[in-house]
């Protein structure tokens, strides 16, 4: 039994207090036809919406087989509807892109029906109204009437003990009026039908109560049929959801509107596309400013070397180095090792190359210029294409003798002749290599020795800083002086004095020991030295030219080994240890002098990301929200019929999900076409190249947590008021 006691209900807008319908009193029964009707503006569609639940009241109490509702919550409301009530709505409230199946189906889908329990159960009530033949027809061709009577199966499948129509022939002319009466009297028997109309004379002959309504109250309630049977209302089967059918409904509504498909696709493309882009955009630029490795004392920091000393300390012989070429993963050995880290400087005229020494047995490939060396002083160049003096100056470069000065070796000057040159593609270091012949880089060994080694000098019983230079005017065992170190000497003489030249460096410690044969002064500095340009402040002592390049050229006791697998290099340095080495990988010795800079870069791309990640969140929710409105009288329809909170928006999840997955798998399919060179943007497949499949998943889970986020905000929305009120405003 329904039993309403002083019931009100009162409207706040904008301070002022409107009256819905002012102390209500009645008791409803199970086989009632209850009619109410009044004019416009008396309140009988509003005392209907309280009593399906979908509106709420402020005074007296509602009971339902004597229980009472006043302290209801919203979602004791929405297990009210559920057990109790169906609806049949004015405007119908029918799904326009749903079949006449689909629309009777779907409140048996929101109360928990499996699949297999539905079928038979809508086939069944769709006869009964008499649309068997249009099953499979959208609701959108059919006629008004026909409308109202899907409106009335979709109410009785559910099967509810009460049943309320608010003007179910308001919209239909005399024929289809008395249609849809005679079909909802049919299917109503044993339940209790309220109507609510205008029109008393299309009901009235069905009606066991007639109440009246005027200005909020009922001025009339005659009762025409007795009613003795007082049965209890009982409360129709119902379960939450399936998930099964969450997914059915989710992905329906993906694609049941082609136009809000497309839009919600162009929304979810546009976010996809402006994540990707921003993290791709910070990679690339990262990656051409941002990138600058270095080692104070190595220049070469390939992950194919390894540098490598003998455990013993002793230099290589050529027996260690058979022993390392015969490893499976040895490319090629520099044996000068030093050679690779030491830069020098060829010159000619106004043109300058400034780079590192190879071997040209180690130059991989031909050259794209000129010819390979045949004679000792020719060399190879390699360089940067987009280097000035290769890409402009070609014809100067080629076929042209360059000049070596070691520093401050001003009688040691080395010939070379560049007869090749080679590119480096892709390449943002602008510094050059050298590819010298085997005799050449000899020659080389004992200038690249001294630049690692320090000399020190012991003179006159302690040691000096002076610069030592070689002489070939200067005879074996013999120095040559300045003329004013006499002054250091209490009897003022400096010839034959013994001098001790000593050579240390990390591999060896050597010492030469010398007397003075001879001195300089400014007149006679050339002549003596061999050497130009006096200056009174650097005094450097001249020694015999065989005798200074000996303390320099030495065996080498540091070497490189290339190898071809770099992913393999763990394995290859554990067999260089076995064979008494002591390895170490060059690109250990790398220092990223940006690395404060990246750190940087790093904060601000968080900083970018989050704030772009917010953008985009409320962009496109208000992008969707207004996409979605349109969809208002769906979801709130799918309230009316019993769904919950977390039904409705785990519907739109799925949806949204939906949605954004295809689009991500759009663009992820617009990428592949471009690696693929289905698709030619340079560009783009430059920018694609920054991201690995961790970027990927990354990206689509922010997708998808947005797409949530969303249909969360949006479901909010939708059951923040009552279930009419919401209906009646925009979301």
């Amino acid at each position: 039994m329904l039993n309403l006691k002083n019931v009100s209900k009162f409207y706040y807008n904008k301070g002022i207090i409107a009256t819905g319908f002012t102390k209500v009193n009645l008791e409803l029964k199970l086989g009632e036809f209850v009619v109410i009707t009044g004019e416009s503006g008396s309140g009988k569609s509003t005392l209907l919406n309280v009593i399906s639940g979908l509106d709420s009241y402020e005074e007296g109490e509602m009971y339902i087989n004597g229980e009472e509702t006043s302290h209801y919550t919203e979602k004791e409301f929405e297990d009210y509807r559920r057990k109790y009530i169906a609806n049949i709505f004015q405007s119908f409230n029918l799904i326009n892109s749903y079949t006449v199946y689909q629309n009777v189906e779907l409140v048996l889908l929101l109360n928990g029906y499996k699949k297999r329990q539905v079928k038979k159960k809508v086939l069944d009530m769709i006869e009964k109204v008499g649309l068997t033949k249009f099953k499979n027809t959208k609701v959108s061709k059919l006629s008004g009437g026909q409308k109202q009577r899907v409106a009335i199966a979709r109410a009785m499948v559910k099967d509810t003990p009460i049943i309320v129509a608010d003007e179910p022939t308001g919209n239909l002319d005399t024929e289809s009026a008395k249609d849809v009466i005679e079909i909802l009297k049919k299917v109503a028997k044993d339940k209790l039908v309220i109507v609510v109309t205008h029109n008393i004379e299309q009901v009235e002959e069905y009606a066991t109560r007639i109440i009246k309504m005027h200005d909020g109250r009922i001025i009339e309630n005659t009762q025409r049929k007795e009613i003795k049977d007082e049965k209890r209302l009982v409360e129709s089967e119902y379960h939450k959801i399936t998930i099964f059918n969450k997914w059915r409904l989710g992905i329906r509504n993906t694609f049941n509107i082609v136009t809000k498909f497309l839009l919600l696709f162009a929304v979810f493309l546009f976010i996809t596309v402006a994540l990707l882009a921003e993290y791709a955009g910070f990679a690339l630029s990262e990656d051409e400013n941002n990138t600058s490795y270095g080692s104070a004392g190595f220049s070469d920091l390939s992950e194919n070397r390894i540098i490598i000393k003998k455990q013993d300390k002793t230099p290589f012989t050529q027996e260690d180095y058979e022993k390392i070429k015969a490893l499976s993963n040895t490319d090629y050995i520099v044996e000068d090792d030093l050679f690779i880290d030491n830069s020098i400087s060829f010159y000619r005229n106004d043109i300058s190359f400034y780079g590192n020494m190879r071997n040209i047995e180690n130059l991989k490939g031909t050259v794209d210029l000129g010819r390979m060396p045949q004679a000792e002083n020719e060399i190879v160049v390699r360089a940067n294409k987009d280097q000035y003096n290769i890409s402009h100056n070609t014809e100067e470069v080629l076929n042209k003798t360059y000049t070596l000065r070691n520093d401050g070796e001003q009688n040691k000057e080395i010939k070379v002749i560049i007869v090749g040159i080679q590119y480096r593609e892709n390449d943002y270091d602008y510094q050059f290599e050298f590819y010298l012949s085997t005799p050449m880089m000899e020659k080389l060994r004992s200038m690249v020795n001294r630049n690692y080694s320090d000399i020190t000098v012991f003179f006159n019983n302690k040691y000096t800083s002076y610069t030592v230079l070689p002489s070939e005017k200067v005879e074996k065992g013999k120095a040559i002086v300045s003329d004013d170190l006499k002054y250091e000497f209490s009897d003022g003489r400096v010839r034959n004095k013994p001098i001790v030249v000593t050579v240390s460096n990390i591999y060896y410690k050597e010492e030469l020991n010398l007397t003075v044969g001879n001195t300089y002064t400014k007149s006679n500095y050339t002549r003596v030295t061999g050497y130009e340009n006096y200056s009174p402040y650097q005094l450097p002592i001249f020694i015999n030219q065989e005798e200074y390049d000996a303390i320099f050229d030495k065996p080498s006791y540091q070497s490189s080994v290339y190898i071809k697998d770099a992913k393999e290099i763990d394995q290859t340095m554990q067999e260089l240890e076995t064979l008494g080495m002591k390895p170490k990988k060059a690109m250990d010795f790398r220092v990223d002098y940006n690395a404060s800079y990246k750190q940087v870069m790093k904060i601000i791309k968080l900083v970018v990301t989050v704030v772009l990640i917010v953008v985009l969140f409320f962009i496109s929710y208000f992008i969707i929200r207004i996409i979605l409105k349109s969809r208002n009288i769906y979801y709130t329809t799918l309230r009316m019929l019993g769904a919950t909170f977390k039904s409705v928006k785990r519907i739109l999840d799925i949806e949204l999900f939906v949605n954004s997955t295809l689009a991500y798998m759009a663009v992820l399919g617009f990428i592949y076409l471009i690696n693929q060179n289905m698709i030619s943007f340079e560009y783009i497949a430059k920018l694609t190249s920054y991201l690995t499949i961790r970027e990927y998943v990354v990206m689509y889970l922010v997708l998808t947590i947005m797409s949530q986020l969303i249909a969360r905000r949006f479901s909010k929305k939708l059951f923040k008021n009552t279930a009419i009120n919401t209906y009646n405003e925009e979301v």
